[in-house]
């Protein structure tokens, strides 16, 4: 009996790259319609693998298999997400060591997000995982909810394998839609329960969807370098500022303003000012330049990204502004709504004239369904 599950990609909408400071801030998040997804079996052993399409299916590209009594696994390069979530969710969970010991599972992933994209993909692979794990071994909902996964997710990728990150990327694809999440008491990234749970509040009530293209430049970035360099330099000039009070630096100007466009974004939304919730976009795009240059990113959220987001501006796009760390990775605009196509074109020919041949344009819709689980795997229609 196996079951398949497919988890969307996200976008940071507003407020980021507070995904790196979390804590004082909020973010507008939005699940879209780009997915990875997995595949959960019975085996003998513990089995992970890498799956890629194609010719209408899929291909492995990388498996391996290890004894249930090598957890906890190594990490040596090769599918240390999925290590990682294994475990992570083994040394936090009494029932599913209990459960483990007694049956082996395949755990096969796959996914249509472009790699370093600035769409919080690498997360999902440490999201299916521990959604699939608690799936197969039908493990307690209270004590295994989603907002434990979410958290757990981030341990595995800061405390597992050392990459900086924030909490962002771990809630939006797993609870869906479009949403103001609250970081507020994460500062310090502490302990699973000994800090409160990001507040999820989904804007989908006031907002179905929003007009939006983006584009992958097909430039990769490392996000934990990114945010490997902005955090400590955060930390360091607000304890500073704690200390001695006054006028906030730079850094917590920076970020206090980052925030304040979350919190203005989810009541435009909410009263339906797209014209404001563009402007917004602009301020924030303006604060991460300002921020990455401080940081000693030399041309600031990237000379990509910077260009195509002055096109999109000059092309009447009411907003636009870079999803993840900058520097690479995807940019995204909020047009009018029916002027969406114009902007793709337009995107195609700067793409092409400023050698961006990896680019990938694409208009992303909200995801309202976040985890989708379907299974037993014999009993689905849809197959892999």
């Amino acid at each position: 009996m196996g079951y398949k599950l497919t988890i969307p990609a996200r976008i940071n909408i507003l407020g980021n790259p507070s995904d790196a400071n979390e804590g004082d801030f909020a973010t507008i998040s939005a699940a879209v319609d780009v997915r990875a997804g997995a595949v959960i079996e019975p085996d003998s052993a513990l089995v992970l693998e890498a799956l890629e399409r194609e010719d209408g299916g899929f291909r492995t590209v990388l498996s391996l298999e290890f004894t249930r009594k090598q957890v906890p696994l190594s990490y040596d390069g090769h599918l240390d997400l999925l290590k990682g979530g294994v475990n992570r969710l083994h040394a936090y969970s009494a029932e599913f060591r209990v459960k483990f010991a007694q049956r082996g599972v395949r755990i096969s992933t796959w996914t249509d997000v472009p790699r370093q994209s600035g769409l919080g993909g690498s997360s999902l692979f440490v999201l299916l995982t521990l959604a699939g794990l608690r799936q197969f071994y039908d493990l307690d909902r209270q004590v295994h909810n989603d907002y434990v996964l979410s958290e757990l997710t981030q341990r595995v990728e800061a405390r597992e394998l050392g990459i900086t990150c924030g909490f962002a990327d771990r809630y939006a694809p797993l609870f869906g839609g479009i949403a103001y999440i609250d970081y507020r008491g994460k500062l310090q990234h502490s302990e699973l329960h000994d800090e409160p749970y990001a507040t999820y509040e989904r804007l989908d009530p006031w907002i179905e969807d929003l007009p939006l293209v983006a584009i992958s430049t097909g430039i990769e970035r490392d996000s934990g370098d990114v945010h490997g360099r902005m955090r400590p330099r955060y930390l360091e000039e607000h304890a500073e500022w704690v200390k001695r009070g006054g006028e906030p630096p730079p850094m917590v100007r920076f970020m206090q303003g980052a925030w304040e466009t979350a919190w203005r974004g989810k009541i435009a939304l909410m009263v339906g000012d797209l014209e404001g919730f563009g402007d917004l976009m602009n301020q924030n795009h303006r604060l991460v330049n300002e921020m990455m240059a401080y940081c000693c990113f030399e041309d600031g959220a990237g000379w990509a990204n910077n260009l195509l987001i002055d096109t999109a501006l000059q092309g009447g796009a009411l907003g636009a502004k870079l999803t993840g760390a900058g520097g690479g990775g995807s940019v995204f605009a909020l047009t009018r709504p029916g002027q969406e196509g114009r902007l793709m074109e337009r995107w195609r020919q700067v793409a092409a004239e400023s050698g961006l041949d990896s680019a990938r344009i694409y208009r992303p819709h909200v995801a309202h369904r976040g985890l989708v689980v379907t299974g037993p795997r014999e009993q689905s229609s849809e197959g892999v």
